[in-house]
């Protein structure tokens, strides 16, 4: 090899103005409020965290879960619950004021306390055993028009001195919250519902719909993948956490002599400007 052939294997690779442009692209979460918390419709809308109770997870390969039309999610990783979704949802949270991909730092103690949990021993084993559901979570989720799959944490870290975490979420992930594909969750209202799964449940897929259609108890059922085997048992718990959200949001319900399930309640300000903008698109 010659001297000049040399020089030039070793030259640093040339990068063009529009492979810098990108590499120094800043990817971040939409902008909410303290007061909410951002979902995306197609976790909410899926029985990715079920309605489900306490207790020994099992392991799922590949698990196709029960979403409505339109989406298709398939999940590899221990089963979550409703409390998981508490824990993931905060990390998005926390991760919305910084560019996604990097870290984002916390204490055991102030992750436990934003989520109103006691911060206790057990607590503090309990949100360990989470963080490794989530990272352990490969999810695929398609709303028919983009596709994300990965885990639903990247990775983390933990300093065992001062407890100090460190969170990193896949900047793949904001294909979830493109445009209207994403829900604010009225925080305080969640947090009023703790330890009642299927309320829950119910209260993060209603509240990603600005006017709910009715829906059967059986398709409820399998949505929010209620291990009740019984579906006279499902409809009395659903009665009882249909009643709970009345009482917390005003949502007026009904179930009619076809079990089909009413919902009325009233939009939020950005469902209704989207309601606005849709009746616009079509008049």
């Amino acid at each position: 090899m010659n001297k000049s052939a040399e020089q030039a294997d070793n030259a640093p690779e040339t990068v063009t103005s529009d492979q810098a442009e990108q590499s120094a692209e800043v990817i971040r979460l939409p902008v909410w409020p303290e007061s909410v918390r951002g979902m995306p419709n197609t976790v909410l809308r899926s029985a990715l965290f079920g309605a489900i109770r306490r207790g020994p997870r099992k392991y799922q390969d590949r698990v196709e879960k029960a979403c409505l039309n339109g989406i298709r999610l398939i999940h590899s990783g221990p089963t979550l619950d409703q409390a998981d979704l508490d824990v993931w949802q905060q990390c998005l949270h926390l991760a919305k004021d910084n560019a996604l991909g990097s870290y984002i730092e916390f204490s055991a103690h102030s992750f436990l306390k934003g989520i109103q949990r006691s911060t206790g021993k057990s607590q503090h084993e309990w949100l360990k055993g989470s963080f490794m559901r989530l990272a352990g979570s490969v999810v695929e989720i398609s709303d028919g028009t983009s596709t994300y799959f990965g885990p639903l944490i990247h990775h983390g870290k933990r300093n065992e001195d001062t407890g100090l975490y460190g969170i990193e979420i896949n900047p793949a992930m904001a294909i979830l919250f493109n445009d209207t594909s994403w829900t604010q969750l009225e925080f305080d209202q969640r947090m009023a519902l703790k330890r009642q799964p299927l309320a829950q449940w119910l209260h993060g897929f209603y509240s990603t719909h600005a006017q709910p259609y009715p829906i059967k108890v059986s398709t409820l059922h399998e949505l929010c993948g209620s291990e009740t085997q019984q579906m006279y048992h499902f409809r009395s718990e659903l009665k009882k956490a249909l009643g709970v959200l009345h009482e917390l949001s005003d949502w007026e319900w009904q179930i009619d002599d076809k079990d089909l399930v009413h919902i009325k309640k009233t939009p939020s300000a950005s469902q209704q400007r989207h309601l606005t903008k849709k009746g616009e698109s079509t008049s």
